[in-house]
């Protein structure tokens, strides 16, 4: 049983303000970033957990090179962004765009069983971002919490359907 899907995604960092009249400056976060045109609104906070989420509409979305520039509703001076520096800029899990093909976002293999040569290891239950490849953190009931790196030569499947990851793992990596 996959767990609790997160309610919200960071897909921005505001970095600083952007001119005199309140747009920030956003680091994108997101591989796709054509989707925050679509967007009517936003959450701001200093994390996803955060309790002090604020709801703000977007005016405006541009891009200037690899970064975008937001115009929020309430945000009308250089001194209004100024108090958004440093604040995630995140979406709703629902407004995620649907990926192609084989794409998937990293919160869709939380709660997936992890199967090696025919057995059951146990469940993703994190995904580190190492910048070299990925690692799941699997909570294994015969092996306690596993680091099992996640790149196209131990990644055999993954079957969101049956959820189930299938893995082919270097010897010694699995506690006997």
């Amino acid at each position: 049983m996959p767990l609790d899907l997160p309610q919200y995604l960071v897909v921005g960092e505001v970095l600083r303000p952007h001119g005199v009249r309140g747009e920030v400056r956003v680091r994108v976060l997101t591989e796709n970033r054509d989707q925050l045109l679509d967007l009517d609104y936003v959450y701001l906070a200093d994390s996803p957990e955060d309790e002090r989420i604020v709801r703000l509409d977007l005016s405006q979305v541009r891009f200037n090179k690899t970064y975008a520039l937001l115009s929020l509703a309430g945000c009308s001076s250089r001194d209004d962004a100024e108090q958004l520096r440093s604040k995630l800029v995140m979406i709703d899990t629902e407004q995620a765009v649907p990926l192609d093909g084989e794409q998937y976002y990293l919160f869709q293999l939380i709660g997936l069983q992890v199967v090696c040569d025919g057995e059951k290891i146990g469940q993703v239950k994190e995904v580190l971002q190492t910048g070299a490849n990925d690692v799941y953190i699997v909570d294994s009931p015969a092996h306690g919490e596993l680091l099992l790196p996640a790149h196209e030569e131990s990644i055999v499947s993954i079957d969101f359907e049956s959820q189930v990851i299938t893995m082919a793992l270097p010897d010694g990596l699995i506690p006997d």
